[in-house]
């Protein structure tokens, strides 16, 4: 099989990996990539935003499957423009893909279908959270406990230029539960847990994601199946009833609360960063598997989790998330992972044959293990080997498994 994978983070870094320590593959192509990537695929300097190129890209190499990483290429439509030329994609139409792209059209959905979620508020007063409607990277999110982080969330809402909601502060254990969709049916994935906030003890601004761990201590392979069947299913029905068929997976954000789960929003894709801690847990063959959901047919097929466990911590730059780094030497990564970590790069370029920073979230080390404390050991011993002029990182994921 010849497959593309449009994207150039950690989360494609992830898929890559998984895809080339399988069988089945012909050629493993990217699209732009990364320094990573370009060790497992071939990249081409493409940028994931320009359908205009992608599409005859995907044609021209003849590719087999595409898997689209980012969100925005699906919000945007990439996914229906490979369809009408023949081309296989996983990854939801932009109809469908609006789950992510509209906070306000996942509301909808969501009440159609009967889903638990948070209630959204006519007015906004504190405790509340401050949602961007659109796409943010992210950072659209502001959890708002007083009047001052109030205020200072409908400022960051508005400077973005789109609409916006106010909803309930639900509390309790957030969890990521991802499920592989082919448009009717769908098999969940490990649940997973991620870290937003940039500083320690969930401290700071809003962020992609800072580290994540799996498994989650909570939720095990019976609770997982019954969200996805009372959760996933309904919503891909009611997107189905409405012509708009999701392939790809959906991604569910949950918080555990005292009256039971609900949703905290749904994304269209992998999830980043635990993406980077859940596939390294899979065994079957993912690709086979993002194949069959491509062209619709799921039936039968299984991709069970091992009993290991794994803890990704993110290494971002000095001013992130308020912006990235471009140009600044990175060492310690071969012996990151001579040390038995993967280190996946999410935010790297060359100068000549030198690693360099080019992001915000630089790189994910995750460490594999027996248990979450062992698994977090080596993550961080292994982080603890890298280095680059202004490196930040959470010294807390998976902090309650300390060994």
């Amino acid at each position: 099989m010849k497959v593309l994978v449009v994207g150039s983070g950690g989360r494609e870094h992830a898929l890559v990996w998984a895809f080339a320590r399988g069988g089945g593959l012909t050629e493993l192509h990217a699209a732009p990539g990364n320094p990573g990537i370009a060790t497992l695929a071939s990249c081409h300097p493409v940028r994931a935003d320009d359908p205009a190129s992608l599409l005859p890209l995907a044609f021209e190499l003849g590719v087999d499957l595409v898997v689209v990483g980012p969100e925005a290429p699906l919000v945007a439509g990439l996914a229906d423009g490979l369809r009408r030329r023949g081309i296989a994609v996983f990854g939801p139409g932009a109809a469908a893909a609006r789950i992510e792209g509209s906070k306000a059209f996942a509301k909808e959905v969501m009440e159609a279908a009967g889903v638990p979620t948070a209630q959204t508020l006519a007015v906004a007063r504190p405790p509340c959270v401050v949602k961007a409607d659109g796409l943010a990277a992210g950072k659209g999110v502001w959890v708002c406990r007083t009047q001052a982080e109030l205020e200072a969330g409908l400022r960051g809402a508005r400077a973005l230029g789109q609409p916006f909601h106010v909803e309930e502060l639900l509390e309790g254990e957030e969890v990521s539960v991802f499920a592989l969709a082919d448009g009717r049916h769908a098999i969940p994935l490990p649940a997973a847990q991620d870290y937003k906030r940039i500083g320690d003890g969930d401290e700071g601004a809003n962020t992609g994601g800072m580290g994540a761990y799996s498994p989650v201590p909570r939720l095990g392979e019976s609770e997982i199946a019954e969200l996805v069947e009372t959760v996933h299913l309904p919503v891909i029905a009611e997107l189905a009833r409405r012509e708009a068929p999701f392939v790809g997976v959906l991604y569910g954000g949950f918080m555990l609360t005292e009256d039971g789960p609900r949703v905290l929003e749904f994304n269209c894709r992998f999830g980043d960063p635990e993406t980077q801690s859940v596939l390294p847990r899979l065994e079957g063959d993912l690709l086979g598997a993002l194949a069959a959901a491509a062209h619709g047919d799921l039936a039968g097929v299984e991709l069970p989790a091992s009993d290991q466990a794994a803890v990704t911590v993110v290494l971002a730059s000095r001013d992130y998330p308020e912006r990235g780094d471009a140009g600044t030497p990175i060492d310690g990564v071969a012996e990151a992972e001579a040390a038995g970590a993967l280190v996946f790069h999410a935010g790297t370029a060359l100068h000549g044959t030198r690693l360099v920073t080019n992001g915000g979230r630089v790189l994910d080390v995750t460490g594999l293990g027996g248990s979450l404390g062992e698994a977090r050991d080596r993550a961080y011993k292994a982080a603890g080997r890298i280095a680059f002029d202004g490196m930040r990182l959470r010294s807390d994921i998976a902090s309650f498994a300390r060994v």
